[in-house]
């Protein structure tokens, strides 16, 4: 058993401190916001590796994760931990690169009548879905259960954080805490509509520029979305809205008329790759575990994991 400092407190790290307060380590989570003020809050939740590098490591870290969702959604009612698996279409617009597919069960391609209006081709999969409205105070609650001590803190060096071994896991302040200067945002912005009685779910995402997804959770529906690039702006943009809620009810026409019941944008942390490794500073093990674009949600189980065996 050692101790161990985690900072940050959104998906990444709130499941990195439970799995090491799991595997026995007395584990502090420092953070500076409340669980519904993450960046975490804002994702549309769907099991996809997107925006994300290295591939071979993200399809390694991402079945990791789908077994543990996968159990979640088995085991756990989805009022409970938000947590299901639900079936969907990936459109695409261009010769599409299926690489994520690796080691993913139940996929196939789509029958014309699944495809969105004006849409030729795509692919079919059931996927881990996750509202993080409910998963994110789960998780919180699945930390203190295993023993997991919290922190309200603002971190501006690692000098201010106790233990033998720490984990940087805040997103976008990781850069501050590591002199990493290749982190930058990719800003992402969501409507939130009432569900009509949507169930599957839809990504066309060919296009970062036009990028369109419709993620049904239960009574809400995250529409979006945006994927801009060193675009560090949090305020949600009107013309942004209308125009993703005219992509989003053109391609399910269910939608027209649906109520809109909340807006959100999110600063997605990208690196060239992800940043999960293990270093020594002022002879302490300090793990780094951010960058993962917009695959955080969908990574969040396999690095965890990685986590516990680079400090052990």
């Amino acid at each position: 058993m050692a101790r161990v400092s985690v900072v940050g407190g959104g998906v990444i790290g709130l499941t990195t401190a439970l799995e090491l307060a799991r595997a026995g380590h007395e584990v502090w989570c420092v953070r500076d916001l409340a669980v519904e003020d993450t960046v975490s809050r804002v994702a549309g939740g769907l099991w996809f590796p997107y925006h994300v590098e290295p591939r071979d490591l993200a399809v390694r870290w991402g079945l990791e994760s789908l077994t543990a969702f996968t159990r979640i959604a088995a085991t756990l009612p989805f009022e409970t931990a938000g947590v299901r698996l639900a079936t969907g279409v990936l459109v695409h617009r261009m010769e599409p690169d299926l690489w994520w597919t690796e080691g993913v069960d139940d996929v196939r391609s789509a029958r014309p009548d699944e495809l969105p209006p004006g849409s030729t081709r795509g692919t079919v999969a059931t996927l881990p879905l996750i509202d993080t409205g409910r998963y994110l105070p789960w998780l919180e609650r699945e930390c203190a259960s295993a023993g997991v001590e919290f922190a309200h803190d603002l971190v501006d060096g690692l000098d201010q954080v106790a233990g033998e071994g720490i984990v940087v896991a805040c997103g976008l302040r990781s850069g501050t805490l590591t002199g990493d200067t290749e982190l930058t945002p990719a800003r992402g912005q969501v409507v939130r509509l009432a569900n009509p009685g949507l169930t599957d779910w839809l990504v066309d995402g060919d296009d970062p520029d036009v990028l369109t997804y419709v993620l049904p959770h239960g009574d809400t529906v995250v529409c979006g979305g945006t994927d801009l690039e060193g675009d560090w702006g949090t305020v949600p943009d009107p013309d942004t809205e209308r125009a993703i809620l005219a992509r989003c009810m053109a391609a399910v026409p269910a939608l027209r008329g649906a109520t809109v019941v909340g807006r959100a944008v999110g600063l997605r942390p990208v690196a060239p790759k992800v940043r999960l490794a293990r270093h020594t500073r002022d002879r302490r093990t300090v793990v780094t575990n951010y960058g993962h674009g917009g695959a955080g949600v969908t990574l969040s189980w396999g690095c965890a994991a990685e986590v516990v065996r680079l400090l052990e």
